[in-house]
């Protein structure tokens, strides 16, 4: 009823009603970050333990950049561009990012992260991207049913090799 009288009245208070429910609904709802440590379960070294070596995952390097030509800085640097599927059950065993920046993007299934710096597994969904570099140190387990499959670009710098980072 008191929608009808509004319409009734003036159609750009219909519209100026929703809007303000709108966006009364959007932010009252606390902020979720897909992709990332809840607030209160940020630690420092909250992993107990590790794996070390990969299982269930394969890592294909698609393309590699040398970044030597664009300065003594870069020297030895490649830019690369690798898939990793990795199965139900698989890990990409424990690594650290100090040296080594990179983004990753899941595009299909979802891979859950242990981290250094969280106490709880952080769930990286189809879509969704994470940046990692600094102290970050982790390890990946596909806890779901289906591979998920991850699109990573890192600079691997002169003193990693190729086979030795995942």
């Amino acid at each position: 009823m008191f929608l009808k009288s509004i319409v009734h009245h003036n159609p750009t208070h219909l519209a100026l009603a929703f809007g303000l429910l709108a966006s009364a609904a959007a932010f009252s709802a606390a902020p979720a970050y897909a992709g990332e440590c809840p607030a209160d379960q940020v630690a420092t070294n909250a992993v107990q333990s590790m794996p070390s070596a990969p299982e269930g995952v394969t890592d294909e390097v698609i393309s590699t950049i040398d970044l030597s030509p664009k300065g003594d800085a870069w020297k030895g640097n490649m830019f690369r561009l690798r898939k990793l599927v990795v199965q139900p059950g698989g890990v990409v065993p424990w690594h650290e990012h100090s040296a080594r920046p990179a983004n990753i993007l899941v595009v299909e299934g979802a891979i859950s992260e242990y981290s250094n710096t969280c106490k709880v597994a952080i769930e990286h969904k189809a879509g969704e991207a994470t940046a990692e570099f600094g102290q970050l140190a982790h390890w990946w387990k596909n806890n779901g049913s289906v591979p998920a499959v991850l699109y990573s670009a890192d600079i691997l710098p002169p003193e990693m090799d190729d086979h030795d980072t995942m």
